[in-house]
């Protein structure tokens, strides 16, 4: 008998005084439960982190050497077998060497969130700081399509949901990017007509059709992006940022209401107010931060005047 079929008999062996063990003692069997579920979580998530990398193929060797070794053991090719015996043993530490580098992230990730995360156990980046994160890199999008008269139109999900809408659009399930914001806005490229959906602190979607408000009240200078960011924001809890290509001026659709003509500071303020401090019950004097026209008494009154102000004459989004 040798040396692969003594561990062999010795594993099976083991297993059957386990199952002797839990048949004595059901209690066990809870614990046993937990430790297949736990191996099979563990593997499950290697498995699937090491589709994406040259272990993937390293794998299936190793299966495969695996499966001929048993065979050889139970066919009896003596020489075969001794051959894969050895490799088997002191395969691991070829492999080791083989594969030093993959081996060292491994160990670094250890005391990283990137090794809880691994497992799925690990708590995410703060999705408070993430979200201011994310506020900053979209002003200064709007910034940058502000100052070259690009036309756009973004659409920040709070807590109703836009998948209807996202349908319409293309899926791009991205980090969020200034670079990548402007990009898809460009003039002539596929994705530049429509509206960016932010969801859950990524571009979910780009190129998406937006409801128009139909509100005759409206001011008739405002052209359709205006339109279909009023519309999102009276159908939806949804923050819709505009920049206008004509004039290159930034406005925010909100609860059915546009502010019109903001600066940098007070678009990233605005932002803050609603989708961090309100949803994150985060307690700053917001007083000094907001722009007056969000707390004016006459709020209706002061939006009015500063709707009628934006001088955009993009009546067909480009």
């Amino acid at each position: 008998m040798d040396f692969f079929s003594l561990n062999l008999n010795g594993f099976w062996t083991s297993i059957m005084g386990y199952i002797t063990d839990i048949s004595n003692n059901p209690f066990r069997l809870i614990i046993f439960i937990l430790d297949i579920l736990i191996v099979g979580y563990i593997v499950y998530k290697f498995i699937r982190s090491a589709r994406n990398s040259r272990v993937w193929q390293l794998l299936k060797g190793i299966v495969l050497i695996l499966i001929i070794t048993i065979l050889s053991g139970i066919f009896e090719f003596r020489i075969l077998n001794w051959l894969l015996t050895i490799f088997t043993t002191y395969g691991v530490i070829a492999l080791m060497v083989i594969f030093q580098p993959e081996l060292r992230r491994m160990l670094e990730q250890l005391g990283t969130n990137k090794f809880t995360r691994f497992f799925g156990i690990g708590l995410e980046k703060n999705i408070e700081t993430k979200t201011k994160e994310d506020i900053y890199k979209i002003v200064i999008a709007a910034k940058e399509l502000s100052n070259t008269k690009t036309g756009g139109l973004i659409v920040l999900e709070r807590d109703i949901q836009l998948n209807d809408i996202m349908d319409t659009g293309v899926k791009i399930d991205a980090d969020v990017s200034p670079q990548l914001i402007v990009n898809l806005f460009v003039p002539k490229t596929p994705l530049h007509d429509g509206a960016v959906i932010i969801s859950k602190n990524k571009i979910a979607a780009a190129a998406c059709i937006l409801p128009l408000s139909d509100d005759k009240n409206i001011s008739k200078g405002l052209g359709t992006r205006h339109r279909a960011a009023l519309g999102i924001s009276r159908e939806t809890d949804a923050i819709a940022v505009v920049v206008s290509e004509e004039t290159g001026k930034i406005s925010i659709a909100k609860d059915g209401t546009l502010i019109a003509d903001l600066k940098e500071e007070a678009l990233k303020n605005i932002l803050i107010k609603n989708l961090v401090i309100k949803q994150f019950g985060t307690e700053q004097n917001t007083k000094k931060h907001v722009p007056k026209i969000f707390n004016h008494k006459n709020n209706k009154k002061t939006v009015n005047k500063n709707v009628k102000s934006v001088e955009s004459k993009d009546k067909n989004m480009p």
